[in-house]
């Protein structure tokens, strides 16, 4: 039997120099993504109210999250395209707890979408109530953007709200 795994810590996430990917903090407001050499071209996409995500030119499946190899093959031939927007509930949870900054958000939905590419996202959802009588899965989504900060955030609403 073992006792607990202490994780060190690398600091706050708004420490400057945080690790790629991070999330810089902004008490008390909601964390603002920071971007990095290789997501830079989708949050640019997303500034640009446009979904960005990647493609192998070998086997030409869609991946998301970015990175510089394809996860299906290995291989580096690997370009941006926009993404048509169009996205299905895969799944969700309802958070009645919110973290710091989205106290008054709570209750929201936490989903994770598959985009009509293929790949498969987590994001929030707007523009429907956060009740498991109201999110029905593979009900059909588009993407909005929000804006946090200086970055955009994808969110995904129902189609029908258009």
């Amino acid at each position: 039997m073992s006792g607990p795994v202490t994780v060190p810590s690398s600091g706050p996430a708004s420490s400057p120099g945080s690790s790629p990917g991070s999330i810089r903090g902004s008490s008390p407001g909601k964390p603002v993504p920071v971007p990095t050499p290789e997501t830079q071209p989708f949050w640019d996409g997303c500034a640009a109210g446009e979904l960005r995500i990647q493609r192998c030119l070998d086997c030409t499946r869609a991946f998301f999250y970015p990175r510089p190899v394809c996860p299906a093959c290995g291989s580096v031939n690997v370009e941006w395209f926009t993404a048509s927007g169009r996205a299905t509930l895969y799944s969700y949870v309802i958070n009645h707890r919110p973290a710091p900054g989205f106290g008054d958000d709570g209750p929201y939905a936490i989903a994770v979408v598959q985009l009509a590419e293929g790949p498969r996202m987590m994001t929030n959802l707007k523009g429907v109530a956060s009740a498991p009588e109201d999110l029905t899965l593979d009900m059909p989504l588009r993407v909005t953007f929000e804006q946090r900060g200086d970055i955009y955030l994808p969110m995904f609403t129902p189609e029908a709200a258009s």
